[in-house]
């Protein structure tokens, strides 16, 4: 099954990608490389797909297993290489989970899946980077 972005340059440093569903998403960089810091900078999106893959899973799962949270957040933080090209070389994923009464137990199992089974782009990411992971409970 293959899928096709496209990405048309928008002037500038700033390029806007669709996706397969008609949306679409804007990239630039930052002043000092000579954006607008109009949109997500290329490897920020990575790191915001990564936990976008992950939560669709972990939400998924949790959906199926009727685990009630309140909010859910996760904060993905990569650490990037020092010579160019430069990549993630390690990536750190903290899962938030807030609410009542949380079932720790089947929250940690549906992270698990995400992380071991689900996520593709998790997937990816060890090709190149050490991921780590770590959940936090949130009681309210």
């Amino acid at each position: 099954m293959s899928q096709k972005v496209t990405t048309h340059w928008k002037g500038n440093l700033q390029f806007e990608a669709d996706n397969p569903n008609g949306k679409t998403v804007l990239m630039d960089t930052s002043p000092e490389h000579g954006g607008h810091n109009s949109g997500l900078s290329p490897k920020a999106m990575m790191l915001a797909s990564l936990a976008g893959c992950s939560g669709l899973d972990v939400i998924s799962v949790l959906d199926k297993m009727k685990v009630k949270i309140a909010d859910f957040r996760m904060e993905t933080t990569g650490e990037l290489t020092e010579e160019h090209p430069k990549y993630y070389h390690s990536v750190h994923i903290d899962y938030h989970f807030f609410g009542e009464d949380l079932h720790e137990k089947k929250i940690n199992k549906a992270v698990g899946l995400s992380i071991d089974k689900y996520c593709g782009v998790m997937e990816m990411f060890r090709k190149f980077a050490k991921i780590s992971t770590k959940v936090h409970f949130h009681n309210t």
